[in-house]
């Protein structure tokens, strides 16, 4: 049976709690605001100084309890960012990310989960929590259409972030079976050059971060790549996915779980990937009232 309601995951469940604190409860009183094709699915995101972080370097610093005591009062899934590709056996002991994977694991009726890439890391974290669920990271740069089918396949995960350049492998992607589509996740709004030949290297540089190795930064070479993030430009990518394409190519292929990216960037401009995409345009006003006022925003 195909999906009719597409499931968003949503960035910064440590970054932006301030936000979701005031935009979940206008998602849940005000349902003529937002398109009715739309759920959340889950939050994920990570706080700083976690070694098992990865993608993109932690900076949220909310409680987690506190964090977990929202999602769980509006039914979200939360998930937490251990996308590390560089975890050797000695980071698995860490005090921070177990605690974080113990509190994760015992919220009650909403399961909890984790977005991984090491696969030593997913076998600690299947033996010593089996009570969360795991996502195949982007990070893993799975270009190659057969190395991403052959991760659906795997029961580890229940859900798998390809690369963005095959978003647009229709003619293939609508070979997997049902079962199969619904693992898959794709990522909506990447800005990262199409051409990109150094993505899984811009990861392993955040990796390295996070366990707080020093090495060369990392600079991109892609065109541009002064700029930084902009919405505008990640329109423009052949990659993008947008709402008439969710609507009109995705949910009736079968597919319905969309990620949102953006953890590294300002909370404003995750505001607008959040009206873009689940706000009907004449209601976009309402809730930017709303946040602005609630935080008192001042540009400058």
């Amino acid at each position: 049976m195909k999906r009719s309601i597409a499931q968003y995951h949503l960035p910064g469940l440590f970054e932006f709690y301030e936000l979701y604190k005031v935009f979940l409860p206008l998602f849940r009183e005000h349902g003529e605001y937002f398109y009715d094709w739309c759920d959340i699915g889950s939050v994920y995101g990570a706080p700083a100084d976690c070694i098992w972080g990865g993608g993109r370097a932690g900076f949220g610093d909310d409680d987690a309890k506190k964090v977990l005591d929202l999602m769980k009062g509006y039914g979200i899934s939360a998930r937490l960012t251990f996308s590390n590709s560089l975890l050797r056996e000695e980071h698995l002991l860490d005090k921070k990310c177990n605690a974080l994977c113990r509190l994760f694991e015992e919220t009650g009726d909403i399961q909890n989960g984790v977005i991984i890439h090491s696969d030593l890391l997913l076998e600690y974290l299947k033996k010593n929590y089996p009570n969360l669920y795991f996502v195949s990271s982007t990070t893993k740069v799975l270009t190659n259409f057969q190395d991403f089918l052959k991760e659906v396949k795997r029961e580890d995960f229940q859900y798998v972030v390809p690369d963005f350049r095959l978003n647009k492998s229709f003619d293939r992607l609508n070979t997997l079976t049902q079962i199969e589509k619904d693992k898959v996740e794709f990522l909506c709004n990447e800005c990262c050059w199409f051409g990109c030949k150094d993505r899984k290297r811009c990861y392993e540089a955040v990796s390295r971060k996070n366990l707080g190795e020093h090495y060369p930064e990392h600079h991109c070479t892609a065109p541009n790549a002064e700029q930084g993030y902009r919405f505008s430009k990640a329109m423009k990518n052949s990659g993008f996915i947008g709402i008439e394409d969710i609507q009109n190519s995705y949910l009736p292929m079968g597919f319905s779980n969309f990620k949102i990216e953006g953890r590294g960037l300002g909370s404003a401009l995750v505001l607008e990937f959040l009206l873009y995409y689940m706000v009907k345009p004449e209601y976009q006003i309402h809730i930017r009232e709303a946040i602005y006022l609630d935080n008192m925003l001042d540009l400058f």
